[in-house]
């Protein structure tokens, strides 16, 4: 289908990229992408890929909106306080692009309903806050074979990495399990700076296009951290024989999705600080 005159000059500084063109920012709108939690990650990332016109962004969280969220969370605002996070950001996404198509999934995300929603989508953005969801995120993924980014922050830290199905290593090859509770401060406990979610979650949302697109490098293989005090991004080369991962490996032991219990553990990038130091 073509692209109406608005949408031309909507996205006309897309349309003059020879990466993207006219034939990019249609795959653009034709794409769908979901985002798994509307918060300090999830809210730059969609307001990013709603402006860029991903034609289908899916939007999953059970939350409402709270003043202490204002501080990171852009999306959102101090009106919209006690609304659902989904509703607010669908708001939020298609008053600046009334084009996309936000569906909205106001539920906790478990076991039994992440592989359903996830199959639909080209792309999947893990924008959770708690260890559980990320593994279960990541062991459904695999399970689908759905391309996902991963990321977390925490105080002035942040990084992410990229899952492609046959092109690298999950989450789980380099973290293998959710870690003792308790043992990985919360962002209430340890605080995060706003703009942290912004530098991340926009980088996340950048993913997500380049893997539409199919342009440039992603991030597999490869776990990017960001210190915001050193101002100091670093690239760290993941593992490559993944053939003893027990999701995605040769012969995985796990077949079945998996529930864990953990409290909280909101902007979880402090899970990286002395792991990635092995690589």
């Amino acid at each position: 289908m073509a692209m109406t005159d608005e949408q031309i000059e909507r996205y006309s500084r897309h349309i003059i990229l020879k990466e993207v063109g006219a034939k990019g920012q249609k795959k653009l709108l034709n794409a769908k992408v979901l985002i798994i939690g509307a918060g300090g990650l999830g809210a730059p990332a969609a307001m990013y890929l709603a402006a860029a016109g991903v034609g289908t962004i899916g939007i999953a969280d059970a939350d409402e909106v709270d003043l202490s969220n204002l501080q990171r969370q852009i999306i959102h605002a101090t009106s919209d306080i006690g609304k659902a996070k989904v509703k607010s950001a669908k708001e939020t996404m298609n008053a600046m692009n009334p084009d996309v198509n936000v569906k909205t999934y106001h539920c906790f995300v478990d076991s039994t309903n992440i592989r359903e929603l996830i199959r639909e989508y080209d792309f999947i953005l893990d924008g959770t806050d708690n260890f559980p969801a990320k593994f279960l995120i990541n062991d459904a993924c695999v399970m689908e074979k759905k391309a996902f980014c991963h990321a977390g922050i925490i105080r002035f830290k942040g990084q992410l990495m990229t899952y492609v199905p046959n092109e690298g290593p999950c989450y789980r090859c380099v973290f293998k399990n959710p870690p003792p509770k308790d043992a990985v401060p919360t962002c209430k406990q340890a605080g995060v700076i706003g703009a942290m979610g912004g530098v991340i979650g926009s980088l996340m949302a950048m993913e997500a296009i380049k893997y539409i697109l199919g342009v440039g490098k992603l991030l597999t293989g490869y776990l990017l951290t960001y210190d915001a005090i050193e101002q100091e991004f670093r690239k760290v080369k993941l593992p490559k024989d993944n053939s003893s991962c027990k999701v995605c490996g040769k012969n995985p032991t796990i077949t079945q999705l998996i529930d864990y219990e953990q409290e909280v553990c909101e902007e979880t990038a402090g899970r990286f600080e002395v792991k990635i130091e092995n690589y």
